[in-house]
């Protein structure tokens, strides 16, 4: 067996992964909407529990308590949809990689490793209040977006695809 065999995966594993992939990619849509809300909308003091920490990790993580804690609807919205979305795309690259194909599982990484940068300059932007980390979180997560595409591209739309790719 090779690493590119697709009779490694089930059909159903496939058209599972596809509807996992295309939730993603609306919630990191979605998530970028809202954040856009945020960024217009939404003062964040110069001064709260996470503000200018010496240690990124520690003060990234007070920020964010305090944004789920004290901030608006929209902001506390944006940050717990951002944690979820860390872990979806954690799952989704844990799938892609069991499913044994190579294509899958570089896009899946990648688009994983694009949200959990967001995420970090989401906190960067909480930490430190600059512009430059509000820019790079948008560009990330649409980066992640792009690809989320790639592997729809990839996966199969119906089980019929799924045996004609096979040769079936």
């Amino acid at each position: 067996m090779t690493w590119e065999n697709p009779t490694m995966a089930g059909d159903s594993d496939l058209l599972t992964l596809r509807r996992m992939v295309f939730g993603a990619a609306v919630l990191v849509i979605v998530q970028s909407a809202i954040g856009m809300v945020v960024n217009l909308y939404v003062n964040i003091p110069p001064h709260h529990s996470g503000a200018h920490p010496a240690n990124f990790f520690t003060g990234s993580f007070h920020s964010l308590v305090w944004a789920i804690g004290h901030g608006t609807f929209a902001f506390v919205v944006h940050a717990v949809l951002g944690l979820a979305l860390v872990i979806m795309a954690i799952i989704i690259a844990v799938r892609a990689i069991s499913l044994r194909r190579r294509s899958l599982t570089i896009w899946s990484i990648l688009a994983a490793l694009f949200i959990i940068g967001a995420g970090f300059n989401g906190v960067s932007f909480l930490d430190f209040n600059l512009n430059v980390n509000s820019l790079i979180m948008a560009l990330l997560a649409l980066s992640s977006v792009l690809c989320y595409l790639a592997m729809m591209y990839l996966l199969p739309v119906r089980q019929a695809e799924v045996h004609d790719e096979n040769g079936l």
